[in-house]
Formats: structure tokens, sequence, C-alpha cells
């Protein structure tokens, strides 16, 4: 049994999908143009780091709590299960995770994101941010 988190996997019409591994980079495959369209979202597994700013565009702060203190929005935040973790040093807010590591913004049928036009800049950058820029943890829609 392998016990990191990372590693879970998640059913879909009951086929396996591997989470997104950030500590076997060498598995991950250059990025290209179009590689999305044939990926199960595996960078959906990943761990989403974000900022008020990407809370305000989810719609889940409102404008005016940017001047409140950002302990006080991720205690609200946590409460409401919206993020999992925050980083008071650096103000960053981690997005919760369901147990099968997935965003909790994949949907489950179709692995494509529920809130894409508001995604956080973490999604809009990625492949070029992340734990190996030019990168992703592409798996094939057929491998599934």
């Amino acid at each position: 049994m392998i016990a990191r988190p990372l590693l879970e996997a998640c059913t879909v019409k009951n086929k396996l999908i591997a989470s997104a591994d950030p500590e076997r980079l060498e598995t991950w495959a250059r990025y290209s143009n179009g590689l999305c369209r044939d990926c199960h979202a595996t960078c959906c597994t990943l761990p989403v780091e974000v900022r008020i700013d990407d809370l305000i565009r989810l719609g889940l702060v409102d404008e005016f709590e940017r001047d409140e203190p950002a302990k006080q929005v991720a205690k609200r935040l946590s409460r409401e299960g919206v993020i999992e973790h925050f980083n008071q040093k650096r103000e960053i807010f981690t997005l919760t995770r369901l147990a099968n590591g997935d965003c909790l913004y994949l949907d489950r049928q179709t692995r494509l994101c529920t809130v894409y036009a508001k995604r956080p800049d973490t999604c809009r950058n990625h492949p070029h941010v992340g734990p190996r820029p030019g990168y992703c943890a592409y798996q094939r829609k057929s491998e599934r």
C-alpha cells in the first residue's frame, strides 16, 4: 500500500486515473500545445495555491474582504471546506482537494474544470509554473 496521498487514484466510470506525483517529475511530459485536449486533467490533482485576487475572482471572497486580515479570511474559508491550508507569512491559500486528490472544482465525470473562466492564476499559468516548469503530469485519456 502506498501511503502518499498524491498517489491516490480516483475512479471515473470504473476506470482508474492516477494522481500527479510531484516526487517523480522525471515521469512528466514536456508540454506542447494541444496536449491538454487528450489528457485526464492529471494536473488538477496537484495542490492549487491561490491568493486573495483568485478568491475574489472565484466569488469566494468579496472585494471588501481584501482589507481584512488574510488569516481571518482563511479561517472562514477553512470552516466552509474551501481551503485546506493557509501560509500566513506569504498569504497563500491552498484549495481543498477531494479525498481522491482531485481539485474541488474538477468535474468527476467530464474531468473538466467547472470554474475555467474564473480559474486561479496558478491554473492559468500551468505548466509554465509549478513543480517542473514546461512539463506536465500528462496522462493520455486512452491510458485509463
